[in-house]
C-alpha cells in the first residue's frame, strides 16, 4: 500500500481577500505574459504547504513537488484557490489546516500588496525614508502594528541548523519570556525560530495570555528553504532581506540571538552596523547573545571576531549570558523597561521605531552575484558601520549560496563565490566561516555541504 503525498482541492479566504480586482488576479495567473510573479506566489505557497518539511534547499524542494499548481481565480462568492498536487501533510480529513490556509492567503495578500507598494514613492522623502515608508506599510497592511501597547515583542534570532540542546534551550528561553508576557518574532523557520515561540506559547497557556503573538517575517528568497512554523500566528513576506531586517528592528523592542552559522552572523552585523551609527548613540536596545552549556564557543568566535574585525566599542553594543534561560528573560525585561521609559520621554511611538537611523548601505537591496561579491569593499580602513554592512551583504551570499534558488544555480554554473580583502581579515572571516561548517551549522544536510564561496588571501 502506498501512502499518498499529494492532494487536490479548492481553498477560499477566512476573513481577508474575500475579494480582489480583475487586475490582481491576473497579475498572479500562470499564463500572463510576464509571469515572475506567479513564480514567486507558486514557490511561496508551496513553502508554507510544506511546513514540518526537513529540507532546506529550495531547489530540492521545488524538484520534489514539480508538479504542484496553484490558480487563483474570481467566483461569484469571491475568491478561490486551486491547489494541484499539494503536500498531503497540509491537510487534515481532506481540509487545509487553519493555520496553514492563514498562511497560504498571507503570501497571497503581501505579494499582491508589496508590488503595488514599491511602485508607490513620496518625491517628499529621501530614498531611505521612502524605504522605511515601505516597511511600515506592508506591516500596517497586514495588520502587523499595534498601537497603545507597552514594549513587548522580543526578537529571537538563530540558525535553523542547530544541535538539539541548543533548540531544547530556545524553547526554554521563549518560555521565561512567555511567562513575563512577552510575544515572540524570529525569521518563522525551524530551530531557533520555532524554540522561542513553542516555550512561549506554553508559558502563554499557563498565564493565560489572550491573543499572543508570534509574528514571523520572511522573503521569497528564503521562505522556501525556511517553511514556517505552524506556531507562527502572524505571518508577513518582504520582497528583500534588507527590509525583512528592517522589519525586525522598527517592529521589535529589543534582540536576542541564539547560536547560528552564517544567517545569524549576517542578522548580527545587520544589527551592529546600526548601532554603532553615531545617530543611534543613546536609543537604548537590547541585545543580547545566548546558549546553553556547551556553546561557549560559538560565542566567543562570534565576540573575537567581532572585536578584532570591527572593534571593541561593536563588543559593548551586546551581552552575553550562557546557560541561564531566566537571567535572559531578566534582563530583558529590565532592558525593556528603559525602553518604555526611553519612548515615553521622547514622544516615540510603541509600535514602530521611526527614530532609529538606518543607514543606507543597509537599506539598499543587495543581489549576490559573482560579480557584487567579489567587490565588496572587505577592508579595514573604514568606518565600523560601513565594514560591518559590507561583512553583512558577505554573509548574506553566503546565505543565498546555500538555500536560495538563484545563488544555488549560478554556484552550480560558474563555481563558489570569491571574497577578498585584507589579509588579515580574510583570516579572521575564513576562521569564522570554517567553524561554522566544523560545528554543522551551515545547512540541514551538513554531510553534503561544500562550500559556496572561496576566501581568497594575497
Amino acid at each position: 500500500m502506498t501512502t499518498q503525498q499529494y492532494i487536490d482541492a479548492s481553498v477560499k479566504p477566512l476573513d481577508s481577500l474575500d475579494t480582489l480586482s480583475p487586475y490582481e488576479v491576473a497579475q498572479l495567473q500562470k499564463e500572463a505574459a510576464d509571469n515572475r510573479l506567479y513564480h514567486v506566489f507558486r514557490q511561496c505557497s508551496l513553502a508554507v504547504l510544506n511546513t514540518g518539511s526537513n529540507e532546506d534547499n529550495t531547489s530540492d524542494v521545488l524538484e520534489k513537488f514539480k508538479n504542484f499548481d496553484i490558480q487563483i481565480e474570481l467566483k461569484h462568492q469571491g475568491v478561490m484557490l486551486n491547489l494541484k498536487n499539494a503536500p498531503v501533510n497540509a491537510f487534515v480529513d481532506g481540509e487545509l489546516i487553519l493555520g496553514i490556509r492563514e498562511h497560504l492567503f498571507a503570501v497571497l495578500r503581501d505579494l499582491l500588496y508589496i508590488g503595488d507598494e514599491l511602485d508607490q514613492t513620496s518625491a517628499s522623502l529621501s530614498a531611505s525614508e521612502n524605504l522605511t515608508n515601505t516597511v511600515f506599510h506592508i506591516l500596517r497592511h497586514a495588520d502587523l502594528i499595534k498601537p497603545n501597547v507597552k514594549p513587548n515583542l522580543v526578537v529571537c534570532w538563530g540558525g535553523h541548523s542547530i544541535q538539539r540542546k541548543e533548540y531544547d534551550y530556545s524553547k526554554l528561553v521563549g518560555y521565561e519570556l512567555g511567562l513575563r508576557a512577552y510575544n515572540i518574532c524570529t525569521g518563522c523557520g525551524p530551530g531557533a525560530m520555532k524554540g522561542p515561540m513553542k516555550g512561549a506559547a506554553i508559558a502563554h497557556a499557563k498565564q493565560r495570555v489572550t491573543n499572543p503573538r508570534y509574528v514571523g517575517l520572511t522573503e521569497p528568497g528564503i521562505i522556501a528553504a525556511e517553511s514556517p512554523n505552524p506556531i507562527v500566528n502572524e505571518l508577513v513576506i518582504f520582497p528583500d532581506i534588507e527590509k525583512r531586517l528592517e522589519a525586525f528592528v522598527r517592529l521589535g523592542h529589543g534582540i536576542i540571538v541564539f547560536p547560528g552559522g552564517a544567517g545569524t552572523a549576517e542578522e548580527i552585523l545587520y544589527m551592529l552596523g546600526i548601532l554603532l551609527h553615531p545617530k543611534n548613540a543613546g536609543i537604548p536596545f537590547p541585545f543580547i547573545f545566548t546558549g546553553p552549556d556547551g556553546s561557549q564557543a560559538y560565542f566567543e568566535q562570534i565576540d573575537a571576531f567581532i572585536k578584532a574585525a570591527i572593534g571593541e566599542e561593536a563588543s559593548r553594543k551586546y551581552q552575553i549570558i550562557v546557560n541561564d534561560p531566566q537571567a535572559v528573560a531578566v534582563a530583558m525585561q529590565s532592558h525593556l523597561k528603559e525602553v518604555h521609559s526611553y519612548r515615553k520621554e521622547q514622544g516615540e511611538s510603541f509600535h514602530f521605531n521611526w527614530d532609529l537611523h538606518i543607514p543606507s548601505e543597509f537599506q539598499e537591496p543587495f543581489e549576490p552575484t559573482h560579480e557584487a561579491m567579489a567587490a565588496l569593499n572587505l577592508h579595514a580602513d573604514q568606518e565600523d558601520y560601513i565594514l560591518a554592512a559590507q561583512l553583512r551583504r558577505a554573509m548574506s551570499g553566503i546565505v543565498a549560496g546555500n538555500v536560495k534558488e538563484p545563488a544555488v544555480k549560478a554556484i552550480n554554473q560558474f563555481g563558489p563565490f570569491s571574497l577578498s580583502g585584507d589579509d588579515a581579515l580574510m583570516d579572521k572571516l575564513d576562521n569564522l566561516l570554517a567553524a561554522f561548517v566544523a560545528q554543522k551549522r551551515m545547512k540541514l544536510d551538513y554531510e553534503k555541504y561544500v562550500p559556496c564561496y572561496n576566501v581568497i588571501k594575497h
